[in-house]
């Protein structure tokens, strides 16, 4: 994860370097088993590794992941925190999603870890209870309100590696509007 991240900031360097003093310090080994804690399952090794590094982002300027904010421990846990006390007081009752093969049909799971926030309830998570046929520590899309529940990576790394290797093929750009990182195709 060194290497994604090296990746990471040298392109934030030479194409969005304001964004480098929204990145965190590392997470404390008290925060990482905090969270293995409250979610009640390991974490695979690669999510700790890449956190160990940055503890995502301050949140105080645009997004670094396709607009939208890279969350750190703390912030994982405020979201993670909403969207289980909802599940806890019977809000997704009756309720399924439309997920891809190798994803739950839960509108929400416990086991899934917010990853980013887009500021209107949507994440990627990191999915620590996979269907049948799915990839411990994949990575899923998981919208608030819609029930497409898609698979964007078999894991952590897969998903950061591809996301710095779409920075460096400009696949995305800083954008001034939007004061973060966003798809080309979303401009």
């Amino acid at each position: 994860m060194q290497d994604v991240w090296k990746r990471f900031e040298n392109w934030l360097q030479a194409n969005a370097p304001q964004l480098l003093e929204d990145l965190n310090p590392p997470a404390s080994e008290d925060e990482l088993q905090q969270l293995t804690t409250l979610i009640g399952t390991e974490l695979p090794a690669d999510f700790p590794a890449f956190y160990r590094i940055h503890n995502g982002q301050k949140g105080k300027l645009g997004g670094l992941i396709d607009a939208e904010e890279l969350l750190s421990v703390s912030r994982m846990i405020d979201e993670w925190t909403i969207w289980n006390d909802l599940l806890k007081g019977g809000d997704f009752d009756g309720t399924i999603s439309q997920p891809a093969p190798s994803v739950r049909a839960d509108w929400w799971n416990p086991r899934w870890l917010p990853l980013t926030y887009d500021g209107a309830g949507n994440h990627c998570c990191l999915d620590l209870d996979p269907a049948e046929g799915g990839n411990y520590g994949q990575v899923i899309r998981m919208w608030h309100d819609d029930a497409e529940r898609t698979l964007l990576t078999d894991s952590f790394a897969e998903w950061m590696e591809q996301y710095v290797a779409g920075l460096e093929s400009g696949a995305y750009v800083f954008s001034e509007d939007y004061d973060g990182l966003i798809s080309k195709d979303d401009l």
